[in-house]
């Protein structure tokens, strides 16, 4: 199963990356469905909703130590479900796509931005959502009670 997490991972560092060129290199503002979505091309500094501007410092050894904690997390597993594999590779890719672009561009790339009943959020980009949905879905295996309890060594 750890190989399966890990070949998530890199696909979703390989969708990410891609995205994020091709938004670099077409991206400015294009209107898809107005009032709802828009490709808008961002350099963010950043972590999420601006948190931590310019802290590129504190911002990489935040995302390596989570790195290292996760992997942790996925060596000291037994038997690791389908749905926490998921999301141990959702969650890597996510961590390593804007740990990337943090290290060799000095800021992330982000380029969806979604108007929601009125709500402007802020933009962001593939690794930030499979950081969301690696979230949500390690909250769905915990609240199943398939937390991993069971197979945990010691």
């Amino acid at each position: 199963m750890k190989k399966k997490i890990y070949l998530i991972t890199g696909l979703g560092i390989l969708v990410d990356q891609i995205t994020k060129l091709l938004a670099h290199l077409y991206v400015q503002n294009i209107k898809i469905i107005p009032n709802f979505f828009n490709l808008t091309y961002v350099e963010n500094t950043g972590g999420a909703w601006g948190i931590l501007d310019n802290n590129k410092v504190v911002l990489i050894g935040v995302s390596v130590i989570t790195i290292l904690i996760i992997n942790k997390y996925i060596n000291s597993e037994v038997v690791i479900s389908k749905l926490l594999a998921v999301s141990y590779g959702f969650l890597l890719g996510g961590i390593f796509g804007n740990l990337f672009d943090r290290i060799f561009r000095g800021y992330v790339i982000d380029f969806l931005n979604f108007t929601i009943f009125g709500y402007d959020f802020p933009v962001f980009n593939v690794a930030d959502s499979l950081i969301i949905i690696g979230i949500i879905l390690m909250f769905i295996e915990v609240i199943g009670g398939q937390d991993g309890s069971k197979s945990r060594k010691k």
